[in-house]
């Protein structure tokens, strides 16, 4: 059994900047375990540009943004192994090291020592399966960031008459390149009455290229036994069930899904972390540390993100607190306080908080349910308001923060719990009773 301080899980951009945090931090003995036969990630796959406006102020491709990080991994030494499958994380017997079971090609299954692990295994998108699609199992079905894959990687073109069902960023985003690889796309389909991706990218993927967005639709109806022939959507109401009379026909050959992504948990689970019932993601504090001991996550792992220069910076402070558990051990003060969501805030992360451990300042980063508009992010420590932030409108799609003070912590010794919440401008209020 090979011995390492810090494993992390994970090649792609949280798991790098992870590592390159954690050695710079003063952790040496690091190794990286990827599934894939390179470094990067989805990121890979992303030859668009956007990416790296906050981490490097200038704008890159994901390729671009990856190998940056990538550089800095080799630039420091930092092991990694490739083609590795984990399977397996648990405590070893008599101490408070993990054990972590993995295997590949090379090596066969074998056993690592960590002193810590660090989660970073980014997410997926959700099959077919869960969306309850009606008719045949025809080819030319394919999640969004599989066509991607295809398209941008393999040089294979999956159809050329398009419909896409979700309006998450993937599916906006290879609605532009399908269009600018010469095919047609006919529709974006979403069964929430608001898109699930960036405004950015509904405006230079779809309204751009004169794409209609339908959004309260979905598909009711696949046509085509051996090649999608055609499918059929309707208008949906408020209990998403299909509106009689609302439908509309598309002749097509090809339906990308974009229907959400969610963490890959599975390791997670079964390594006893605590999931949350919101995101599918661990539940961790403000040092990104899980519910057990020594094992922290970071990225989309934890909780999907909108801008990858968050994951970034998410997976640093991730890899900076690990490697305080591996020189310093577990935290001496165990006081946390709990963030809870409320009214329109979905979940937050972190959950909780320890007041006395924590940084000078703190970003905790929060999803809305719906669209708000004309409404506020409330702050309350117990039941005194703290902060309160105006903000014109809210959307799923694009994740919102509040800054946390360590300074301001220190005024309420006794703080039981901290809220998050949205709430109506007073004269939202007056304009809605006058």
């Amino acid at each position: 059994m090979k011995n390492y301080e810090l494993v992390i899980i994970g090649g792609g951009p949280a798991g790098l900047a992870a590592a390159v945090s954690a050695r710079d931090h003063g952790v040496e003995r690091i190794l990286i375990l990827e599934r894939d036969k390179e470094l990067g990630g989805i990121l890979n796959q992303c030859i668009h540009n956007g990416f790296g406006l906050h981490t490097f102020q200038e704008e890159l491709t994901g390729p671009e943004y990856a190998d940056r990080f990538i550089r800095q991994v080799k630039d420091r030494g930092i092991e990694y192994k490739l083609h590795t499958m984990v399977m397996d994380i648990s405590r070893m017997d008599g101490s408070g090291d993990k054990c972590v079971t993995a295997m590949n090609r090379t090596d066969g299954m074998f056993l690592l020592q960590a002193k810590a692990v660090i989660l970073a295994m980014g997410c997926r998108e959700r099959a077919r399966g869960a969306l309850n699609i009606p008719g045949y199992r025809p080819a030319g079905i394919y999640s969004a960031g599989t066509a991607q894959r295809l398209v941008n990687m393999e040089g294979f073109m999956p159809g050329r008459e398009v419909v896409i069902l979700g309006s998450g960023d993937i599916g906006l985003i290879m609605a532009r390149r399908m269009t600018l690889e010469g095919a047609k796309v006919k529709v974006v389909a979403e069964l929430m009455p608001y898109s699930g991706g960036l405004k950015r990218n509904i405006v230079q993927c779809l309204d751009d290229f004169d794409i209609p967005l339908k959004l309260s639709h979905t598909v009711i109806d696949i046509e085509g036994k051996k090649r999608v022939e055609a499918v059929t959507i309707a208008e949906v109401g408020p209990d998403r069930r299909p509106v009689p009379g609302t439908e509309e026909r598309y002749t097509c050959d090809t339906l990308l899904l974009s229907c959400g992504l969610i963490p890959e948990n599975e390791l997670s689970q079964n390594a006893g972390v605590t999931l949350s019932p919101v995101t599918s993601g661990p539940v961790v504090n403000d040092a990104f540390e899980t519910s057990v001991d020594g094992v922290f996550a970071c990225g989309n792992v934890l909780h999907v993100h909108d801008l990858v220069d968050y994951v970034s910076e998410e997976a640093a402070g991730a890899g900076k607190n690990a490697a305080l558990y591996i020189q310093n051990g577990p935290a001496r003060d165990a006081r946390t306080v709990e963030i809870c969501p409320e009214g329109h805030v979905r979940y937050t992360v972190p959950r909780f908080i320890r007041p006395k451990q924590m940084e000078e300042k703190l970003t905790v980063r929060f999803r809305v349910g719906a669209v708000c508009q004309n409404c506020s992010v409330a702050t309350y420590f117990d039941d005194e308001l703290i902060s309160r932030r105006k903000r014109p409108v809210m959307a799923p799609g694009e994740m919102e923060q509040v800054i946390l003070s360590r300074a301001k912590l220190s005024g309420y010794p006794d703080l039981k719990k901290i809220t998050i919440r949205i709430e109506e401008n007073e004269e939202r209020k007056a304009g809605m009773t006058e």
